[in-house]
C-alpha cells in the first residue's frame, strides 16, 4: 500500500504553481470547491484512507484545503499566499512552499519550515495543454512519477526509482462523470501487487 499511497501525494501538496491545479488534474474551469475521498478497495472491502476539501481561486488554483484522516483527524491545512503556500499540521511545524518556474514546461516545488530547513522537493513536468507529464521526486525517494493519457483521461502512472527501473505501474480508469466532464469516481489499481483504490470528487461550480 505504501507505494500505491505516495503516488496519490501530489494530490496533498496545493502550492502557488503556475499551472493550475484544474489543468494539471484535467478539471473544467469553474471549480468553485470540491471534496475528495480516497478509499481502500482491495480485498472486497471499501475502507475510507483520507478526506480533502478543497476551496479553488476562480483562476484554477487551490486557495485553501483541509486533509482528515478516516477517523475524522486533521492531517493537513493549506492556504494559498501571494508567493508561497503554507501546509500547517498538527504535530510538526508548518511548511512553507515555494514554486520555482524552469525552462520546458517545469516547475520545482520546494518546501522548507520556518528555520529554512528543506522538507521536501519535487520537479513537475507539463504538458503543452497543462496537464502534467511526469513528478520527480528530489529529495527523499527520488522515484518518478509519470504520467500517460488516453483520449485526454489519465489511463496509468508508472513509478521508477533512481536507476530508472519500474517499480509500479497504476492502471486508472474513470467510471462516473458529470455533465460537465468531471470525473466522480476512479479507481487505480496497482500492478505490481493488485492494491486497489477509489476516489470520489464531489464538485461545486462557480
Amino acid at each position: 500500500m505504501r507505494v500505491l499511497y505516495f503516488a496519490f501525494t501530489f494530490l496533498l501538496l496545493a502550492s502557488c504553481a503556475t499551472k493550475k491545479y484544474t489543468k494539471a488534474n484535467l478539471l473544467p474551469d469553474g471549480l468553485k470547491s470540491a471534496t475528495e475521498e480516497v478509499y481502500d478497495t482491495s480485498n472486497n472491502q471499501k475502507k475510507l484512507l483520507h478526506k480533502k476539501e478543497m476551496t479553488f481561486t476562480k483562476n484554477g488554483r487551490i486557495k485553501y484545503s483541509k486533509t482528515f484522516d478516516s477517523n475524522g483527524k486533521l492531517l493537513q491545512e493549506t492556504e494559498k499566499k501571494l508567493w508561497f503556500t503554507v501546509e500547517r499540521y498538527p504535530d510538526k511545524d508548518s511548511y512553507y512552499c515555494k514554486t520555482r518556474w524552469k525552462p520546458n514546461q517545469r516547475e520545482r516545488i520546494s518546501c522548507y519550515t520556518k528555520k529554512q530547513y528543506k522538507q521536501n522537493e519535487s520537479i513537475y513536468h507539463y504538458n503543452k495543454n497543462g496537464s502534467i507529464d511526469k513528478i520527480a521526486d528530489n529529495f527523499e525517494t527520488f522515484n518518478t512519477r509519470q504520467f500517460h493519457y488516453s483520449d485526454n483521461e489519465l489511463s496509468k502512472i508508472v513509478i521508477t526509482g533512481k536507476d530508472n527501473k519500474t517499480i509500479d505501474e497504476l492502471s486508472i480508469n474513470c467510471i462516473e462523470k458529470d455533465e460537465i466532464g468531471t470525473c466522480l469516481k476512479q479507481t487505480r489499481i496497482s500492478n505490481k501487487n493488485g492494491e486497489k483504490q477509489e476516489i470520489l470528487i464531489s464538485p461545486r461550480y462557480y
